[in-house]
Formats: structure tokens, sequence, C-alpha cells
């Protein structure tokens, strides 16, 4: 049906080499023809024959090439499956690709950096449709299985030689052992990795397929206990390749146990064995091959021997004992003499008697009912007799060393749970195939039937639990071959009853062979031209086995005289056939996950992809099996969500207004598919038959084309529209000049000029005449306006000069006289008032001073009695000298008081004079007073003539009086003024003299007051310190005085006075505690405490506080401020002890505290905020010089005087570097899961998704998950994160610190999850990403954090999206990739671009030689070669000193601290 209605399809048709081709076809097909036109890629056009029953398989859409998983392809068939691993393998450099519940794992040939640490911790936790496929994915998987069902589970790796499989296996026992580390120091998880170094040497050697092949199977069992943890392994062998020990084919080696041997025996420990070269012996030197290139055989020994040392202490020389006295034996012997050197070192070694190993080597013993007969053997039975001997030791030492390892790896307790691990070589088939072959097939047959019956199994349990009607599907059953090969009268059947026949022989049991099954057994063939061979059709391929040796190899026999040398004896194919049944028990009661191993090419060059081996291992592996039985029923699936996002670009409007997506979707397949049975709708996905995803791709494509040619089409009409506006307007302007030139003449041009200049004149003239009119007009207003006004400013100004003169004179005269009162005035006032403060000052000072310098001597002369107890020889002689100091200085201090009171004598005479002088000077003003009323009437009639008019009678008299009067009148006033001026200004000077002397005298008695202000703080400081110490003693101290002062009044009779002062002192330091009380209360920023209080400080201020309700309305580091002022009062006291034990119990306290909240983010914060002030308070408050520069001169003062804490500051630093880091941890474990889903999954981008079919391993997240993380629960948790810390008062330089290093785990954890998943290196999730990087640069520019270099980090991820979205075609687009990804290292990049992934058609993939030349590009750069980012990785934490801006001494304790045994001193 594809064929038909569709035009221009790509096939898959045969091709020799390639195995399959792709071809386009150019012609439509109908039914019923014969040829299929088609054009192959080089361009050929080829009339393919077709069959109408069985046409060319269709080639899947680009998009769907290159999948993680084979069965999201839409066709699935071979070349489909071929040519996805190839392009996976060969362009995107991947080896790793589901198909189905399969990992198939293509063999590189070369170390990729896929497989560290960082990959484990990646992949932990993750699940499989999650990531890109990985061997650590599948390992995950089956641990988790393990955890959540408590079910036993088991990992099957399967392959030919040299595919992988034992690198396979050894990567998950690995990831086993790294995430699953136990608590103990047993070290069994590195005991379970060491077993491998020790397997692979006795069980492992050059083929000429693999360098390093397993001959042998191996299923290790790992157990765990009931908290998943490794508690013990032990491992099952099958089918050791015996006949390796005494052949080698050409270019292969024997066991690499025996070369290691080899390459130490120089050393001196293997001196005694008399080793020499592998050349020397027969059994290493057959295959000619004694060295691997690139291969280290002495340091691989080495390596053997450490791995023995550590699985314990049964290995050592004994080993190597038994491994040298194996092979010194194995030396080329044409005869056996018993001077033979080789065959004395063989039984001197084993402890054996040479005569008798000579002797049985050369002859057997035959018995008959009558006799026994000794008869010798040929050259060939004794070499036969020495190899079946050589085999059998080989075996036996094989054996024990295996047994001995699962001693070592014995636990004592339960096993809860284990996984198994199976390496085991898969199917084989070679030019000649022997009884070895034929046991691995007959194994590989058990383990395909078990594959299938488990697929079959969860394909019912997937359409049972979608409630899909299920329908039986044909898948091949194997079970007939079993049944040929171990039914009763099988092969093995026939086989065991001719080893028992004495004369058995192996064309014997073959001639039975062909009796029973030949022509009665589809699956059993005789070859045509062959009588000693026989063909099985197994499930893989037919293969053709030769029948000699069966019967030898079989009973795997040594001579009954050499079993009674080495007492041990065993049958080979008996003990297989048991293990094997064995196994497949275990493998069918677990839950099985596969892994097939593919070698890629046989000369092992890296990144080759030979197509006819890969086909041959896949159909033999059972992948294609797979395929099959899932392209018989539904092989596409989708869940609803996924389908709604990929191809709602096929909805119409109405159907988009429908809220149930669900029911969406099933309204638009039934329009699109007309063929419903080609789908089924399940309860979370819908079900396609093969072909239908390509047909919905093909729609889309067509739907998106459509779209794209409609907007091309808007453009480009656009741009032409355009093009022809702006070519029209051209048109339009060249033609407007064009005709205008044609139109221009001189005749017109010279009278156009002519009439411009006519015009010019005229309205010149006119202009002219006008102007000057309007001019005349306004200098003629302007000049009568001007002199009216001037005129009338002129009269004004008049007037208003006479009055102000009048003013003047009157104005002056009462200001001087108001002034002149006033300023008497207030000199009276301020000279009484300033005279009797000085006189009341000096006398107050006179008497503060006397009784200051009595009290100041008691206290010193107090202090020094306590020293004078210690010094009795001196007590007296410094007694009188302190009694004579304090004559000396009290009558300085009278004399002093004499001169103040001469001053104040002098000062009061002055005050007299100037009351004298001032009397005077009211008389004076009294006089002038009557000159001035005189003055007055004298100029009232003046001033009554002038307006009233002069009276004829004393017109003269009146003339003249109006010229003297107002001369005299200033004269008189001018002189008397001056006279006042010059006293005054005397006066003031020496007034002025006096008040700075006074001044002086003032500031120098200040200056003593706040001497003497210090002294009295001291004292009050010391007498509160002896009040505390009087009320800690009894009232033996009490006695102790009186007993001192009878002393002092023995022996210092003539210091009788100084002892009555030492008395007064004594009770006034006994009863300052009384009068304390009484006085305002001042603060020093001290917390007194007992030393019984601690457990209770401790225990309410650490343990029991709460930081919520410490945070509200306080200020940051409150309980550490708290703690430091208790440190300041143990350090006032001066007591060591009492010191050294609160800071241990402070430490001690939170060290307690953060590990019982370990987990909790607020606490951990808070405590780190609070270890830090604490820290910093100790570093603030201790006294040097580096710390008290940023201190206020009060904070100075509180700085600790008799500790140095630099001890305990580095404790508390390192304290808080351990709290920040688990402050970071748990920071980083709660934001961890939001990481990916927010940064990587979600798509808030409206038109962008990204969806693409995934098979069967599905993504465990989707875009409708309500539960899923967004970008806005990463923002948010930020935010919380910010907010806590702000309230818990956390610094900002360590807020910075904290930021950051989440921003680099948001970066690195989405960085290398991109690295690991395909489906996301796309350019719309470039995109994505960069949208999700922008919202967390404004988060930090919201919260001001630009400046803590946050973004910085995330560089490289920026870098990765914007690789993501550029051009990947042409060389500058390679430049510029080099020149712009500077934070991405050289395997960074080539893995982006690898794994670069269109979503659309209309995106073209990255070509294998654009990576090539990057890559070369960047070989000059000099980076780590390291594919991931450690997210574990802490930046360096800093603890800046930042001094705290609160005072001690207004710190109070909050009642809800419940800290009221405190007291603030």
């Amino acid at each position: 049906q594809f064929y038909s209605n569709i035009y221009y399809n790509r096939v898959w048709i045969p091709h020799k080499e390639e195995v399959w081709q792709s071809a386009e076809i150019t012609k439509n097909y109908k039914a019923g023809d014969s040829f299929l036109h088609v054009q192959l890629e080089d361009g050929t056009e080829l009339n393919y024959i077709v069959d109408p029953d069985a046409l060319p398989p269709l080639r899947n859409p680009d998009i769907l090439v290159g999948e993680n998983d084979l069965t999201a392809l839409s066709y699935l068939h071979e070349p489909a499956v071929l040519h996805n691993l190839k392009v996976r393998f060969v362009e995107s450099k991947l080896i790793y690709t589901y198909s189905g519940i399969i990992l198939v794992a293509v063999n590189p040939y070369k170390q990729l950096p896929i497989y560290g640490d960082a990959i484990i911790h990646a992949y932990s936790g993750q699940n499989m449709g999650d990531m890109d496929p990985h061997i650590f994915a599948v390992a995950e998987e089956a641990y988790k299985q393990m955890a959540r069902n408590n079910k036993n589970q088991s990992i099957i790796v399967s392959g030919e030689s040299g595919a992988g499989k034992t690198v396979s296996a050894r990567y998950t026992m690995r990831y086993f052992a790294t995430v699953s580390k136990s608590s103990s120091n047993a070290h069994v998880e590195d005991k379970v990795l060491a077993s491998n170094p020790i397997t692979e040497a006795i069980g492992n050697a050059k083929t000429t397929r693999n360098d390093n092949s397993s001959r042998f199977g191996k299923y290790t069992e790992i157990s765990f206990d009931q908290s998943y943890q490794i508690i013990g392994a032990n491992m099952r062998t099958y089918l050791l390749e015996k006949s390796r020990v005494v052949f080698q084919s050409e270019n292969e080696r024997n066991y690499h146990i025996f070369y290691q041997l080899c390459a130490s025996s120089m050393l001196p420990e293997f001196n005694h064995l008399k080793l020499g070269s592998a050349e020397e012996f027969n059994y290493t030197r057959m295959g000619g091959s004694t060295v691997i290139e690139g291969v280290d055989d002495r340091a691989n020994m080495v390596e053997t021997q450490k791995t023995f040392a550590l699985l314990g202490k049964f290995m050592g020389i004994r080993f190597s004992n038994l491994l040298k006295r194996l092979w010194v034996f194995f030396s080329e012997m044409d005869k056996i003499l018993l001077e033979d050197k080789h065959l004395n070192i063989f039984c001197e070694l084993l402890d054996l008697s040479c005569d008798k190993m000579a002797r049985w080597l050369c002859h057997r013993k035959i018995t008959t009912t009558s006799e026994t007969v000794i008869k010798p053997m040929t050259r060939a039975q004794a070499v036969n007799a020495r190899d079946a001997l050589a085999k059998k030791i080989y075996s036996h030492l094989f054996d024990f060393i295996v047994e001995r390892i699962n001693q070592s790896l014995q636990f004592p307790g339960k096993q809860h749970t284990f996984i198994g691990v199976l390496d085991i070589y898969g199917f084989e088939t070679f030019d000649v195939n022997s009884f070895e072959q034929f046991c691995i097939n007959y194994a590989n047959e058990k383990l395909q039937q078990q594959f299938n019956l488990h697929v079959f199994k969860l394909e019912q349990e997937e359409y049972m639990k979608e409630d899909i009607p299920w329908t039986l599907i044909d898948f091949y059953d194997n079970q007939p071959v079993i049944d040929l090969i171990e039914a009763k009268m099988g092969i093995l059947e026939l086989l065991d009853e001719e080893c028992l026949l004495p004369h058995g022989t192996d064309e014997n049991w073959l001639q039975k062979l062909y009796n029973n099954f030949v022509n009665k057994n589809a699956l059993f063939e005789k070859p045509r031209m062959s009588n000693t061979s026989f063909i099985i059709q197994h499930f893989a391929d037919k293969v053709e086995y030769k029948c000699e040796g069966f019967l030898e190899k079989n009973r795997d026999t040594v001579r009954e005289v050499l079993i009674e040398i080495l007492k041990e004896s065993k049958v080979c194919e008996l003990s297989f056939r048991s293990s094997l049944s064995l196994l497949m028990v275990t493998l069918n009661a677990t839950t099985p996950h596969y892994v097939r191993c593919i070698k890629p090419n046989d000369e092992k060059l890296p990144f080759e992809f030979d197509s006819k081996r890969v086909a041959q291992q896949l159909r033999a592996c059972g992948v294609l099996e797979t395929i099959r039985i899932s392209a018989q029923s539904y092989p596409s699936r989708w869940t609803y969500i996924e389908f709604f996002s990929r191809y709602s670009i096929l909805m119409t409007q109405q159907e988009l207004s429908i809220n149930d997506k669900k029911q969406i979707c099933k309204i638009v397949l039934q329009r699109l598919i007309q063929d419903h049975s080609q789908y089924q709708f399940g309860r979370t996905k819908i079900f396609f038959r093969a072909g239908q995803v390509a047909y919905l791709e093909k729609l889309r494509s067509d739907k998106l084309r459509h779209a794209c040619i409609t907007i091309q089409k808007s453009v480009r009409g656009w741009l032409q529209r355009k093009k022809f506006l702006c070519i029209k307007q051209a048109a339009i302007i060249i033609q407007q000049y064009f005709r205008g030139q044609q139109a221009i003449t001189a005749r017109t041009l010279k009278q156009t000029w002519a009439a411009i200049i006519i015009q010019k004149y005229c309205r010149g003239y006119l202009v002219r005449r006008l102007c000057q009119l309007i001019r005349v007009a306004a200098v003629t207003i302007q000049a009568y306006t001007r002199g009216f006004l001037a005129r009338k400013t002129y009269r004004k100004m008049l007037e208003e000069h006479k009055a102000v003169i009048l003013q003047k004179y009157a104005r002056a005269w009462l200001a001087r006289r108001r002034f002149q009162n006033i300023r008497r005035f207030v000199l009276n006032i301020q000279l009484s008032y300033r005279v009797q403060q000085l006189q009341k000052k000096i006398e107050e000072q006179v008497r503060d001073t006397s009784q200051f310098m009595i009290l100041t001597n008691f206290f010193i002369i107090s202090v020094l009695f306590r020293a004078l107890l210690k010094i009795k020889p001196h007590f007296c002689s410094l007694f009188r000298l302190l009694e004579k100091n304090f004559q000396n200085q009290k009558q300085d201090y009278e004399k002093e008081i004499e001169l103040l009171k001469g001053e104040i004598k002098i000062l009061k005479e002055e005050k007299t004079q100037l009351q004298h002088q001032i009397q005077q000077e009211i008389v004076i003003q009294d006089g002038l007073k009557m000159e001035v009323g005189q003055l007055t009437k004298l100029a009232q009639v003046q001033y009554d003539t002038f307006h009233f008019g002069p009276d004829p009678s004393h017109q003269d008299c009146t003339t003249s009086a109006m010229f003297f009067l107002p001369c005299f009148f200033n004269r008189v006033l001018e002189s008397h003024f001056q006279s006042q001026k010059e006293i005054y200004e005397k006066e003031i000077e020496g007034l002025n003299f006096k008040v700075e002397h006074l001044s002086q005298d003032i500031n120098h008695l200040q200056k003593l007051f706040r001497e003497e202000n210090d002294i009295n703080d001291g004292i009050r400081l010391e007498v509160s310190r002896l009040t505390s110490e009087n009320l800690v003693r009894s009232r033996c101290s009490k006695a102790k005085y009186v007993f001192v002062t009878l002393v002092i009044q023995s022996k210092c009779v003539s210091g009788t006075s100084l002892a009555i002062y030492l008395q007064v002192t004594v009770l006034l330091c006994l009863t300052a505690e009384a009068r304390v009380p009484t006085e305002s209360k001042e603060y020093i920023g001290m917390m007194e405490y007992k030393r019984e209080d601690e457990e209770r400080i401790i225990q309410n201020l650490i343990l029991d506080l709460k930081p919520r309700g410490v945070v509200v309305n306080m200020i940051p580091g409150l309980p550490a401020h708290i703690l430091f002022m208790c440190v300041r009062y143990a350090d006032y006291l001066n007591d060591a002890d009492m010191l050294k034990s609160f800071m241990n119990v402070t430490i001690d306290g939170i060290k307690q505290v953060v590990k019982e909240h370990s987990e909790d983010f607020e606490m951990l914060s808070f405590w780190l905020s609070n270890t830090y002030y604490f820290l910093n308070c100790l570093k603030q408050y201790s006294g040097e010089e580096e710390f008290m520069k940023y201190n206020t001169p009060h904070q100075n003062k509180n700085c600790l005087k008799h500790f140095d804490l630099s001890e305990y500051r580095q404790i508390l630093s390192d304290l808080a570097i351990r709290i920040y880091h688990q402050f970071i941890i748990v920071m980083e474990n709660n934001i961890q899961p939001m990481i990916v889903p927010g940064m990587l999954e979600y798509e808030s981008l409206q038109g962008i998704s990204g969806l693409k079919p995934t098979g069967f391993r599905k993504r465990s997240s989707s875009i409708d998950d309500t539960d899923t993380y967004t970008m806005t629960s990463i923002l948010q948790q930020l935010s919380y994160f910010y907010s806590t810390m702000c309230q818990n008062g956390l610094d900002s330089e360590l807020l910075k610190q904290a930021v950051k290093q989440l921003f680099f785990l948001i970066g690195a954890t989405t960085l290398n999850s991109l690295f690991l998943r395909k489906d996301m290196c796309s350019c719309r999730k470039g995109m994505q990403i960069r949208c999700n990087i922008s919202y967390l640069e404004e988060w930090l520019k919201d919260k001001n954090l630009q400046s803590s270099n946050a973004k910085e980090t995330l560089e490289p991820l920026s870098q990765a999206a914007w690789l993501l979205q550029v051009k990947k075609i042409t060389d500058d687009d390679a430049k510029e990739i080099c020149e712009h990804c500077t934070s991405l290292s050289t395997v960074q990049i080539v893995k982006i671009l690898n794994s670069y992934t269109p979503i659309d058609d209309f995106e073209k993939r990255v070509t294998p030689s654009f990576v090539r030349k990057v890559q070369a590009m960047l070989n000059n750069r000099e980076d780590v070669p390291q594919l991931m980012l450690d997210t574990k990785y802490l930046f360096q934490v800093t603890f800046p000193f930042t001094p705290s801006a609160h005072a001690l001494e207004t710190i109070q304790v909050p009642s809800s601290f419940k800290l009221g045994f405190l007291t603030r001193v």
C-alpha cells in the first residue's frame, strides 16, 4: 500500500558487499509490475526485478535515522537496523544502541572517555529512557528493579570473541561497586573488582579475533544486603577451553598467566623456580606469537599479584608455585629420561617420585580378569597422555583458584538479593567446528530460548497493561533444536553411550547419528561431501561439526596410574550439562537484562563498520529476531502527550479547542489513517503498525513544507513588491529630470533671470520705504515717552531725598541711644554672672580636687597594700614614701587654691571699679539728655518756620539759626561719640584679655578633671571587681582584712594616718555593692555566668534554639554575640580554665547541632552564619592592630585583655568550612532533581517542541506531568535558599560564594546530561537552554548578585547552547566555533557535534568531514581530554573579616532564649 499512490519513495535492495544499499524509486509502482525503476545513491539508474509478493523493504525517513532505540524506527527490518547502527557508530561515534530490551554494544577498538566516575554518577538514579544508551544504564535499571521489587536480577552479556563481552561485564560490576558502596571497612567492592584481573589472567588468551578473549563462561553473583549494599559475591565458571593449554593455532597464545610468569622470571622471588623465556617452552611458543603489541606482561603480573594480595592471605607464593610447577613440565620432550631437568624440576616442585612419573608417562597398565600387563606406549600415545595430564592439572588449578576467590568473597550475613552478571561467548561458527563449538552453541540455544520467552512475556504484559486485545505472535521457537541435542536418544545421550563402550569411536557415534536423524529430523543434515561431519540447523545459522575428538574430549580422562599419583579425576560433559541446567534455573528465577556485543570488523580498526560481519552477528545474537517479533505486532508506541506535541501541526483549530488531549489524538488519528486496524488506543499509549509513523512523518513534513512555501511565497512577494516600488520611484525621478531637461531653453533662462532681478530691486525699494516710515514714528513716540517718564522720576526722587535726610538724623539718634542703654545693661549682667560662676566653679573644683586626690591616694595605697604583704622588708619605706608624696601633692594643691583666691580678689576689685565708671557714665548721659532736649526744641522751631513761614520780627535770627544749628549739633554729637568710643574700646580690650586668661585656666582645669574622671572609671571598675570577689569569698576574708590592718598598725606606728586611710578604702570597697544600685547602670558588654551554668548555656543557646524564632526582629548573629560576651567575662576574670572550658563546650555544641541537623538547610544556614559571626567577634576584639583599625574607640576598649584565642580562631575557621561544605551538599541535594527536568527537558517556549519517537525505552517525564519540575521550580528553590540565608544574617560574601557554587552545579549537571542525551542535542533545545540561562541571569540581577561570578560558571553551558544553534557547514563556521567555544574542551565540542540530531527534515546533520575539520583546528588547544564536568567540585571558600557594627553594651538577651541566669555586667 505504501508503494501505490506514493511517488519517489526510497527502498533497500540487496548488495553483495554492503549487504543492503539505498535506492530511490523514480517511477510510480503499480500492482503487478515486475520491475521497479530506482536510482542508486551514486546516480546509477536501475530496473530492479521484484517479486510482487515480496517487495523491497522501505527506508525510514531521515528524521528517524540514528535513533537511540531501534524499535523507534517506523520500518523494522534488517536493512533499517543495520543502517541505524552504522550511522550511530561511524558518524556519531556512539557504540551503544537499544533494540527493545537489548543493549547492542559495538566494540570501538578505542578507549573512549565515557566510563569515568562522573559518568557513573550521571546515570545513577536515572531512567533508561532519559539518557543515551549505555552499559551503565542497563546496570542502573537492574539495580533499581532489584531495590524496587526486591527481586533478583541478571545481566546476560554475550557475543563472539573480540566483541567486548569481558569489558562490558567488567563495567557493570564496576558500576555496582561504585553506586552501592558498603559502610564497612572490608572493601568488599574492591575484592569483587579484583577478581576480574585474576580470572582474565588464568582464563583469557590471545586469539586471531581478540587479544584478550575469554576462553570460559563466567557467572558472577553479586550479593546485596537489605540496604542494597554489596556484602559479597560468588563466581561460577563454565566450559573452560582446556585444549588451549596444549595446543594453539597460528598467531594465538596460551593463557596470559604463562607469559606473565615468563616475563617475571628474572625477579628474585621466582629465581628458585628456574623459569625462562616463553620461547623456550613448547606450550607457549606453539602459536608463534608470544608477545601482544601494546601489552606489558610483566606489569600485568604485578597487577595480578596485587589483586591476589587484596583477596586474602591464601594466595601468594602457593599460587605462583602451582602455576610454575605446571608449566615447568610443559617443555619440549621427545623422550622421557630420568636425567631430564624439566622432569626433575616438575617432580621436585610437586613433591612426586621422579621414577614413577617417568615410567607411567611412557607406559600403561592393562588389567584383565587373569593378569595385569604393563605395555609401553607409542610416541603419539605418550604425547596424548602428557597433554591429558597437563589439561587436568590446569583445569583443577583453575577450579581451585575460583574456589579460593569465592572463599575470599564470602560474607557472614544473609543475602537479601543478588544481581548476576553472565559473561559467556555467543554463537560460534568456524571453518572447522569441534566439541567446544558444539557445547557453546548448545548453551546459546538454551539462552536464546529463555530470551524469546522473556520477550514474548514482556509483549504480553505491555498489551495487558494498556488494555490492548492480545493476539498470538508467531515467533521462532528453538525447542526442537534443544530436543535434538539433549532429549532422550538425542545427540548427547548417544555420545555418552558411545563413551561407555570399551572400543567406542567417533565414527561409530557419528553413524548412530546418521541412522537416527538423517531424513527423520529437519534440523539435522548429513554433508554431501563428507562422512566425518554432521550439520545442525541452529537458531542463528547452520553449523557443520567435525566428529573427530568428540569422544576423547567428552571423556576427558587421564590414565588410572596418573590419577592415583594426582588423586583426581572427572568427566567434562556431565559437569557442563549440570552446570548449564543450574544456570538456566538461576536465570529463569531472575529478571534478565540483555547486552549483545558486536564486533564491527575483523581487523580491529577503530570505528570501521563491516556491514556483512555485523549483519551476521545480528542474526546470531537474536537482535533481528527481537525486531521481527516487534514488527509483527505494534512496534511503534507513543504516549498521548508525545503524539499531541509532535503532530499538533496536523490538527485543526476545532480539534485543538477540545480540552481532553487524549480525545484530540483519537479524533485526529481517525481522520488521518482510515484503516483503523493500523493502530490501537491503549490506556496511556497509542500503538502503531509498522510504517504508520513514517506515514505520519510524511504528512507532517508535507504540512511543514507547505507552510514553508507559503511563508516563502509571502516573503518573496513582499521583497519583490518592495524592489518594484523602489525601481518605480527611481524611474519617476529619472523621467522628471529628463523631461525638465528637454523643456529648458536659453531664452527662457534669460527672461526668467531678468524677471527675478526686477522683482528683487522693486521689492527692496518698497521694503526700505516702509521701514523708514516706521522708524521715524517709533523714534518720535520714544522721545516724548522718555521725557515724560524722566520728569516724573525726578520729582519723585527730590521728594524722597528730603524725607530721607530727616529720617536719617532722627533714626540715627534713637538707635544710638537704645544701643548704649542695652550695652551697658548687658555688660553689667555678664560681668556679675561670670564672676559669680567662676568663683563658684573654683571653689567646687578645689573641694572636689582635694577629695578626689584623697580617694585616689587611698585606692593606690589599698592596691599597694596587697603587694606589701608579699614584700614585707620594703613596705614600711614604701608607706613613708607614699605619705611624703601625699603631703607634697597636698601642699601643691593648697598653693594653687591660694593663687586662685588671689585672682578672685583682683576680679572683685575690678568689678567695683567698673561699677564706679558706670555711675559716672550715667551722670554724663543725663547731661547729654538735657542738651539733646534743648536741641530738639530748637529743631522744632526751625521746622515750624520752614513749613508755616517766618515771623517778621525774628526773620534775621531765624535765617542765621537755620545755617548754624545743624552744624553745631553735628559737631557736638561727633566729638562726644568719639570720646565715648575710645573709652569703650579700651575697656573691651582689657576685658577680652582677662576672659582669655580665664578661659586658659578653665581649659587647664577641665583637662585635669577629665584625667581624674578616667582614673575614677578605672577605680569604679576595680571596685566592682572587688565587690564580685567579696561576694564569693567567705567571712574569712574580712578577718584577714582585720588582721592585715592590725599588722600595719603594730609595725608602722608612724603611719597611723596611713592605716586609717587603708581601713576607709577597704570599707568603701566592701560597701560598694550597697551603693551601686543607687547609681545609673553603665553596661560594659559582658555576660556574667557561673562555671556550672555552661551546660545550660549550650543547651538553651545552641542545641534547643530554633532558627525561625530568632531571625525575626533580631540582630544578625545574636547567639554568636552572646557567646562572645560570655568569653569576655571569662577573659576579664583572667580565668584560663574557665575560658578554655567555655570555648570547648561551645565548639562541641555547634558540632553536635550541625551533626543532628545535617540535612536541615535552615539550621545549617543559621549556624554557618553564627559560627562566622563568632569567628569575626574573636578577630574584632582580639586586640590585634589589623582588626582594631576597623573599630570605634569605644569598641577597642572591649578588646580581650589577658588571653590570645588565635588557636580557637583556627578551630572555628575549620568548623565553619565543614559547616559550609555540608550546607552546600544539602542545597545541591535539594536542587539536583530539578536541574535536568527544568533546564533540559521542560519546554517553556511555544512551538519549538523537540519530541521524537522514543521506542521501547520511554522517557520518564512528559510535558503534561503536573509533578514535573520546571524552570520556575528551580528559580523558586533558588529564591528560597536566598531568602533563608538573608533571614539568618549570612554575610553577603558567603552568600555570593554559595550562589556561585549552586550555579556551577546547575551548569555542570545540565551540560553533563546534554553530553549523554543525543535526543537533546538539537537546535531547538539550544534555544530552550539559552532561554533558561537568561532566566537565571535575570534572577541574579533581581537579587543584586551580579558580582558573585555565578554567571561565569554557566559559560560552558551557554557556549554549548550556542554551538547547537550555530550553522555547521563551511570552513568559516568551523573557525567561528573554535574561536567562540573557549570554555569547552575539544572532546566536548566533538561530542556535541557528533550527537547533533535534527528534529525535522529541514535540518541537516553534521557531516563527519566537518567534525574532523573542527577537530583538526582544535588540535593545538591544550585542555583536559575529559568529557564530563566534575559536579562534585567545590570552589575554595573564603571567610572575609567583616567587623560587627553592633555595640556589645547595647545587646540584650531575649526572654525566648531562656537565659535568665545570665547577668549583663
